[in-house]
């Protein structure tokens, strides 16, 4: 209060980038731009809304090689404020069959295809795989890295026994 500022105008900027760790660069995939006022003055204490339509909804991450990262630029003359949004996508997954399919074989030659029904188990583990691809065409990098490891079931399967625990 009793205080002015004179601008050239504000803007809101809506940016989202990657982050590439080894090579200290990035790439943009997304700038959008919105006038918020116009050239003036502000004499109190003022609140603008403002949205952005029609943005691919790209889900936060972080990688060993890459981060993709979006934020919003708020410029108000040569003062400007950045804030980082994080993007959460929920999804809804399919069932799974109630068998596993494996082929094997030697190309124009040998061809077998196992498949286990999950009935006739005896172990099972479940990894959590990180995969991560970077790089397009012939510098193509594929890492991999094994989040965690649980065992879901030892032993044959036994009716009205479960173990939900994992261990680690």
């Amino acid at each position: 209060p009793g205080k002015r500022l004179e601008h050239q105008g504000i803007k809101i900027e809506f940016v989202g980038q990657i982050l590439y760790y080894d090579r200290g660069n990035h790439h943009e995939f997304v700038s959008l731009v919105k006038d918020l006022a116009r050239p003036g003055e502000i004499t109190q204490s003022q609140t603008f809304d403002f949205e952005f339509t029609h943005v691919e909804k790209y889900e936060s991450y972080t990688g060993q090689n890459i981060l993709p990262s979006c934020y919003v630029i708020r410029r108000l003359n040569d003062i400007s404020k950045e804030m980082d949004i994080v993007v959460h996508t929920l999804s809804t997954y399919p069932e799974l069959n109630s068998s596993i399919k494996m082929e094997v074989g030697i190309e124009d030659c040998l061809h077998i295809e196992f498949e286990y029904h999950l009935k006739d188990v005896i172990h099972m583990e479940i990894d959590i795989i990180k995969r991560e691809t970077t790089g397009t065409g012939p510098s193509v990098y594929h890492e991999n890295d094994t989040i965690a490891k649980y065992e879901i079931m030892d032993g044959a399967p036994v009716r009205e026994k479960t173990n939900v625990s994992p261990s680690l």
